[in-house]
């Protein structure tokens, strides 16, 4: 394990959102097809999200997570029976020296990094050709709530911010807005309840009832609505 200077995560939702079991289900089945040989998982918090990503069908899966806080809950998150365990690195994109992944994913991390194009840029540089970049963050900077300031968000995004901060030499093949029925939710909260942080069970009633509902409209609606944004870059190569 790799250490750094020390970081400190400014949010208390990790372990709120960690059973939000049909939320993650869906976003992760949209992403799992971008996902082949070794993975570099950014801001992999405390494990949570992992499990719905890494199917360990081949390559290797790194874990990199700048608080050594997280990093201790982290290394004992993970039960896959037999299969390798993931690499757990802390410290962030610089601390993985010169390797190369075939994948690289950010799940609700890249909201939390200040410069986020540079940091895509960099991630970029840790590519092999026909590799990938795969981003789930927050959608839409009028949602922009005393919730996003607690957990330490920068900012939202919407398709052209995102385009915005393509890196430099990889093409986009995806861009998609998930969750069309918690959209309706994250405005009803923005005009009435404005909670810095939602209830376990308002969290539930989300997950049980609106995000299948999504799962059914999303497509319906060409995934042009949602509280979530999916961007897929992909890095030209000879593996294209």
């Amino acid at each position: 394990m790799t250490a750094m200077t020390e970081f400190k995560y400014a949010g208390s939702e990790l372990d709120l959102f960690r059973e939000v079991r049909n939320w993650k289900s869906y976003w992760s089945r949209q992403i799992r097809p971008f996902i082949a040989g070794d993975v570099l998982e950014v801001g992999a918090g405390i494990g949570a999200n992992t499990p719905y990503l890494d199917s360990r069908g081949s390559g290797k899966w790194v874990c990199l997570e700048p608080d050594p806080d997280l990093i201790a809950r982290l290394s004992h998150s993970f039960n896959f029976g037999s299969s390798p365990l993931p690499e757990i690195v802390c410290g962030t994109i610089e601390s993985i020296g010169a390797r190369l992944f075939d994948t690289i994913v950010y799940i609700d991390v890249l909201e939390h990094i200040k410069d986020d194009r540079a940091e895509l840029n960099a991630a970029a540089g840790h590519l092999r050709p026909g590799g990938r970049i795969i981003v789930l963050a927050p959608a839409h900077q009028c949602l922009f709530t005393p919730f996003d300031v607690a957990i330490g968000h920068f900012r939202r995004y919407d398709r052209s911010s995102l385009r915005k901060i393509s890196p430099a030499g990889l093409d986009l093949l995806r861009i998609s807005y998930l969750d069309c029925v918690g959209l309706t939710a994250s405005f009803a909260n923005l005009a009435l309840l404005r909670q810095s942080m939602p209830t376990a069970a308002q969290l539930r009633f989300w997950d049980k009832f609106l995000v299948p509902l999504s799962r059914i409209l999303d497509p319906l609606l060409q995934y042009s609505l949602g509280k979530s944004l999916l961007a897929v870059w992909s890095k030209t190569g000879a593996n294209d």
